[in-house]
């Protein structure tokens, strides 16, 4: 009779990895559609006071928190700023509402925008005393996604 019982056990074990990796139920990707559309790469100019100003933006959305991250460079003076904030879906694209931190700590501009169609068009705001001003009006265009 061990035999019988033996035979059981050791296909219950050779089983055991093989199920181990199925999972039960559907597969949830990590990225929503929306998500999948908007995040990348973001090049284009600003309008201000100073004239004409090159940025990038390499943008993050996770849709279901509602947050958005990434990092905006000024093409010309080389300086980057890590940005986060809130993003609220809409159909085909949404709004962003960025803060942009120089070296981590130092509140420099904030972004508001409109982000369809592959571009992003709003305002960078720069930061003087801790209050928004100098608005630069932003046209950025979708140039790559993230991988």
């Amino acid at each position: 009779m061990r035999p019988a019982r033996a035979v059981p056990l050791f296909a219950a074990l050779l089983l055991a990895p093989v199920l181990g990796g199925c999972a039960f139920g559907a597969y949830i990707s990590p990225e929503t559609p929306l998500e999948r559309t908007v995040n990348g790469t973001y090049e284009g100019v600003g309008n201000g006071i100073t004239g004409r100003v090159p940025y990038r933006l390499v943008l993050t959305v996770q849709e279901r928190a509602g947050r958005a991250s990434g990092v905006l460079t000024n093409l010309e003076s080389k300086k980057a700023y890590a940005a986060t904030g809130s993003f609220r879906p809409a159909e085909g694209g949404g709004a962003l509402d960025l803060t942009m931190y120089e070296g981590g700590d130092k509140y420099r501009a904030a972004l508001h925008g409109d982000l369809r169609a592959g571009a992003i068009t709003g305002q960078i705001k720069t930061v003087l005393l801790g209050k928004e001003l100098f608005p630069y009006n932003v046209t950025l265009n979708k140039v790559t996604a993230t991988p």
